[in-house]
Parts: C-alpha cells; structure tokens; sequence
C-alpha cells in the first residue's frame, strides 16, 4: 500500500500566486535567482536560493544563508504572504504546457515506506546536496521542496478520485513567463480526502522519478528527530505516469582525447553503424546522434550484440557511456568528470550544435529519452540508473504548497 495524508500546507495567499511560485532551487544559478528576485519581495526563492538576499559571492551553504531562509520564510508568514490551512488538506497540482496536461497530488508520504524501498528510487545521491537539504529543513523546520513521485497508472479507483479532486475550482491558476499554466485546488472535503487515501492505499509502489536528494534528506531528519513533528512526512507532489513526459538528457564533451574526427569514426564503427546526414533527433529508442560540427549529424545505431539484455544495461544512456563515453572518450566518471556536461531536453538540438560550433565542446550526443517504464524497471529491480538519464517538464514549481514541521525547542 502507499501510505499518503493530508497536511495543514502553507501556500501562497491566492491573489499573490502568480509572484510567490518561483522556478525549482536547482534549476538556476545565483545570477538567475537574482534576477527573478528583484523587484519582487515576493518571490520564494528568496526561502530557496537566500543568498539573493546577501552579499554577492556569500556562500549559499553557510550557516548564514541558512538562517536567511528561516528568516525570509518568518517573514512572509508574518506579512501574509504565506497562510496555513486550518485542517489537513490534500492539494492537486495542474500543469498545462503545450496541450498536455499532468495532474498531481500534493501530500505527505511516508519516510518509513521509503526507508523501506516501498517508495522505490532509481539514482545515487550526492552527499554534499544531500547535507544542503538536510541544513535547510533543520534551518526552517520545513520542507519546501516537492519529491516527485509516480505512480502506474492502473488504478480505476484512484483515477476517480483524482478527476473529483481536480474537478474542484482551483484556488488559483497562473502562467509562467515559459508558458505553463499552474492551478492549485484545495481538497479539504473529509469524504474526498478519505476517498484519495484510500484509493492510494491500493497502490503498491511509488516512484521517485525526481527529488532522489530531498526524500533522502527528509529520512535523514526523520531519524533525527525520531519521527516527532511530523518529520515521519515528506513533501511530495505525486502524478500518474500515463500523463508525464520525459526528454532527453544530452551529453557535450570539451575533446576527443587521444583521437581526432575521422580516428574517432573509425573506432565507433567497430560496435555501430554510422550513417552521415540524419536528422538531428534520434528516430527512436536504441538510437542517438552525434555532431561533430560542419553542420553535419551523424547517426549512431548499435550493431547486434552491441547492447545487454539487462534494465541497466539497455537505456540508451548506458550504450553510450559503456560504449562511447568511457571506453573511448576517457570518461569513466560522468559524475566528476569536469570534461562532460549535460544538457537538458527542452533546449534542443540547436544548443548542442551551437556549443559545438562555438568551440566550447568538441563533439555532441542527442539521446533518445529515457522511458518511464525503463524507469520502473530499473527501480523494480534495485538497481540505478546513469546521472542524468531523465529530464522531466514541464518542472514543479517552488512554493506551491509547504510543509511545516513542528520545530524542536531552540
């Protein structure tokens, strides 16, 4: 069973919505975060990213910038910005962009079903981001950062109860500047809250699908603070597969180490075939492309018995790090290697051409996406997946809804 419950979220009051929610902590940089701050006292990442509110060059995980966000978010309480619902509430999270629509829950699951492998990840996390989530839900005694989970989408029961909830009148509904419209509806009703728990009680497993370093900070919390306060929970935003969207997750590499253009087509064709002049987006799963610039892509099939019959080994992400990356290219560490870069789907081709063509790498891979259902399989079997094999969109944004905790005596 999946184990979700209301709670009493602290959201945007509805008229300051469309200045409060604020892109993800960990999709822009300093700069951006600056940028998007001024002007506006607003905008919550000012509780997420609070070196915008100090000194340029301020360590963002100092004890200092810390204590800035517990002081921003005092502050919105205080003014109003942010009100607390008087009782446990569900919330369902709505995201359009370009005529696809993802409907979510937002709700408190279970860090004991996560410590339990019953929320089933799929990647290794990081210490130090791991260690920054965790200061931070100490410093505010709350989690502000959604998990993003998912569930198979073969429940009848709780797609009823899904549609009921957002059929609800949205207590607000924005457009971002990137086009997505966000609406949040309150599910207060007890019948329709006991409804959704127990439609979700029928679900067997939930899957991080994004957020692997704040679920893992909030069972670090939890074992700290031995589960009192409501630390047992953690802030997820839950949505059916049937509605997610995954795009691919490009790779640039700065040089081709020992090899040049032409030595390196050679060694590739030993395990692919290479066919000049296709279209710059791999056709489908099993395939990618490379640009090595002249303006020319270049398609890349794997040759029988190139690729396992195994989940990890399989994902196209794998083919071309066990195949290309490593064995060729010298880099055997995507994860530290400062060689590799990564390059989210929703900029396209024409970023990976560019960077090529600008000298700033050497050669570019476009990779098919990763499917959900690789996803679940890999998760199914305990295993991980290669960094960076999922760029989801549209993205969850900041300050939809938090979760308090009760804080420990300072």
């Amino acid at each position: 069973m999946s184990d979700v419950r209301p709670f009493r979220g602290l959201r945007p009051k509805d008229e300051l919505a469309p200045r409060i929610i604020a892109p993800p902590y960990d999709v822009v940089s300093e700069a951006e975060a600056r940028a998007l701050t001024v002007g506006n006292p607003y905008c919550f990442l000012r509780v997420t990213r609070p070196e915008v509110d100090l000194p340029a060059g301020s360590d963002p995980h100092a004890p200092a910038a810390y204590a800035k966000a517990r002081e921003n978010l005092d502050d919105f309480r205080a003014r109003g910005f942010v009100v607390q619902d008087e009782v446990p509430c569900f919330y369902v999270y709505a995201q359009t962009w370009r005529g696809r629509t993802q409907v979510g829950l937002m709700a408190a699951c279970s860090v004991a079903e996560y410590d339990a492998d019953l929320i089933k990840k799929h990647e290794l996390t990081r210490p130090d981001k791991e260690q920054d989530r965790v200061d931070h839900i100490e410093a505010l005694d709350a989690q502000t950062g959604l998990v993003f989970l998912a569930w198979r989408d073969e429940h009848p029961r709780l797609r009823l109860a899904m549609a009921a909830a957002h059929a609800l009148p949205p207590a607000w509904e924005v457009v971002t500047d990137d086009g997505v419209v966000h609406a949040l509806h309150v599910v207060s009703d007890p019948a329709l809250v006991a409804e959704l728990r127990a439609a979700f009680a029928e679900v067997p497993a939930l899957y991080v699908a994004d957020g692997h370093h704040r679920s893992a900070a909030a069972s670090r919390v939890c074992a700290a603070r031995g589960g009192a306060g409501d630390s047992d929970r953690f802030l997820a935003g839950i949505f059916p597969d049937s509605q997610l969207e995954i795009l691919a997750y490009n790779r640039l590499v700065a040089d081709l180490g020992r090899y040049d253009v032409v030595s390196l087509q050679a060694a590739l064709s030993e395990h692919f075939e290479l066919t000049p002049g296709v279209d710059p987006v791999p056709a489908g799963r099993g395939r990618f492309t490379m640009y090595l610039g002249g303006g020319r892509w270049w398609g890349l099939s794997p040759k029988p018995g190139v690729v396992p019959d195994d989940p990890v080994g399989c994902l196209d992400v794998s083919v071309l790090q066990d195949r290309v990356l490593g064995p060729l290219l010298g880099i055997e560490n995507p994860r530290t290697d400062q060689r590799i870069s990564f390059v989210g789907g929703i900029r396209g081709h024409q970023a990976l051409q560019q960077a090529v063509d600008r000298g700033e790498a050497a050669v570019a891979f476009h990779l098919h996406p990763t499917g959900l259902d690789q996803l679940f399989a890999v998760a199914d079997a305990g295993r991980l997946m290669p960094p960076k094999s999922t760029w989801f969109e549209p993205k969850l944004r900041g300050g939809v809804v938090v979760h308090p905790l009760q804080g420990r005596p300072r």
